[in-house]
């Protein structure tokens, strides 16, 4: 069964449901790791509301991230962060992609591991690489290194990123086979609770 086919599986879709059970599905992990892309396909094969944190905070701030960076700095960028993500994750379920560093706040992986499901899509540093080097939109990837930058953040956040409930590799292929691992892995916690439950009726 080929990628297509099996995304469109109904009884795959369902499964996938059930083990998101009413939850918000929150992205997580670095930039280009195609949080946004794969977000987009998987609200729609469920048929739940996608929203982009990133897009989120800039509607509120009425500026672009780079410009709320280069105004505010940091500090204060994570902190509205932080006020849309609890917005967003009360009026869920959605499937919601996060920016880089926002699963790094403690206060953000509490508030996501209290509403719904964290999912690591996890990739390598040249893939990674691949995907942002052209990009001019990435405010920490302004050095005179960008490349050992992102591997500098790689080592600081994949520890963290580790903690999410779930991983999904994020790799150079078609979009909707990363799309189908990560129904295949909604639909794994389907299964697993299925069959905890079955063990416990039997005990």
């Amino acid at each position: 069964m080929n990628a297509k086919q099996d995304s469109g599986n109904p009884n795959l879709k369902q499964k996938a449901l059930s083990g998101l059970a009413g939850r918000n599905l929150i992205l997580v992990g670095l930039m280009g790791a195609g949080k946004t892309a794969i977000g987009k396909l998987v609200a729609d094969k469920l048929k739940l509301p996608y929203v982009d944190t990133d897009q989120e905070i800039e509607a509120a701030a009425q500026m672009t991230i780079a410009d709320l960076f280069e105004q505010y700095g940091e500090p204060e960028f994570r902190a509205l962060e932080t006020r849309v993500i609890e917005r967003i994750l009360t009026e869920g379920p959605a499937i919601v992609s996060t920016g880089g560093g926002a699963f790094v706040n403690p206060v953000n992986r509490k508030l996501i591991a209290d509403s719904g499901l964290s999912l690591w899509l996890k990739a390598d540093l040249e893939t990674l690489w691949d995907r942002v080097r052209r990009r001019q939109t990435r405010p920490l990837l302004k050095t005179e290194n960008p490349k050992q930058t992102l591997k500098n953040l790689m080592d600081a956040r994949y520890p963290v990123y580790a903690e999410a409930e779930v991983t999904v590799l994020s790799r150079n292929v078609r979009k909707e086979t990363v799309m189908r691992d990560v129904l295949k892995a909604l639909a794994a916690l389907h299964d697993r609770n299925e069959g905890a439950a079955h063990d416990q009726d039997a005990g």
